[in-house]
């Protein structure tokens, strides 16, 4: 039988602009780590100075991917078991206990009962939600792969995966403004990765991709039952689609151009 331990934990939150953020998040995560590591993208708000005066480690570096700066985290950490938690996301006091009593063994990997916050509401669908995320996890058995937009964490095959009881609350999109500014973030990074894959999809495609999505969020994910924000999450889905294509045929126009 594999001994059970309770070793050291690491905690890792990388931060550009969240001043309205970090306090709460860190103030969950200095109750069940023995370290926390910020990794800031130069912020040029209040954000590094409420981590130094909540007395955790700050390093600054220049914005290189969520998977880069993940990695760097978890490599300037003194522990080798690793929380990693977005700077908007806080630990409930059911996952902070959960984490508390939880014998840590290596060949395995946690997940997170993760729920995300739309304008004041907790989204219980539209494909928002179950959002089981595996946060808890030993660096020198995995790490963060993946460039642009989704960056996911190489687990080996024969891994098991544990989860925990507890939500890790997400307060993801504070107004319909930040959620449209986020799109247009989303949209040039997923443009830009399938422009780096050399992928364009059909024109027809392009035409019917985002009616499909708003259509799968809305009715197959039950979007619905999430009222007005179900809508709004729906309709905005299918505006990152076509958003994206719409960037996509411009960076190929721009290559077109210079060749």
């Amino acid at each position: 039988m594999q001994d059970l331990t309770f070793p050291r934990i690491s905690a890792v939150v990388i931060t550009y602009n969240e001043s309205e953020n970090i306090r709460s998040c860190l103030e969950a995560l200095q109750r069940v780590a023995d370290e926390v590591v910020v990794v800031d993208a130069f912020s040029e708000d209040d954000t590094v100075e409420i981590c130094v005066r909540m007395g955790v480690k700050v390093l600054q570096r220049k914005w290189q991917g969520y998977s880069a700066s993940k990695n760097y985290g978890n490599e300037n950490c003194e522990n080798d078991w690793i929380l990693s938690i977005d700077a908007d996301e806080v630990l409930s006091e059911e996952l902070i206990a959960s984490i508390k009593r939880l014998p840590l063994q290596k060949g395995r990997v946690y997940r997170l009962d993760r729920i995300n916050n739309f304008c004041g509401q907790w989204i219980r669908h539209s494909g928002w939600y179950p959002d089981w995320k595996i946060r808890l996890f030993n660096r020198t058995e995995v790490h963060w792969e993946g460039d642009y937009v989704h960056e996911t964490l190489r687990v080996p095959s024969h891994f098991r995966e544990e989860k925990l009881w507890g939500k890790l609350w997400h307060y993801s999109y504070k107004s319909v403004e930040d959620h449209l500014q986020r799109i247009e973030r989303y949209s040039e990074l997923a443009a830009q990765e399938l422009f780096a894959g050399n992928k364009r999809p059909s024109p027809l495609r392009q035409m019917l991709s985002p009616y499909a999505r708003f259509w799968n969020t809305f009715l197959f994910k039950l979007g619905f039952l999430d009222g007005r924000n179900g809508y709004l999450i729906s309709k905005h889905n299918a505006l990152l689609v076509r958003k994206k294509y719409h960037k996509l045929e411009g960076l190929y126009e721009q290559k077109s151009f210079r060749t």
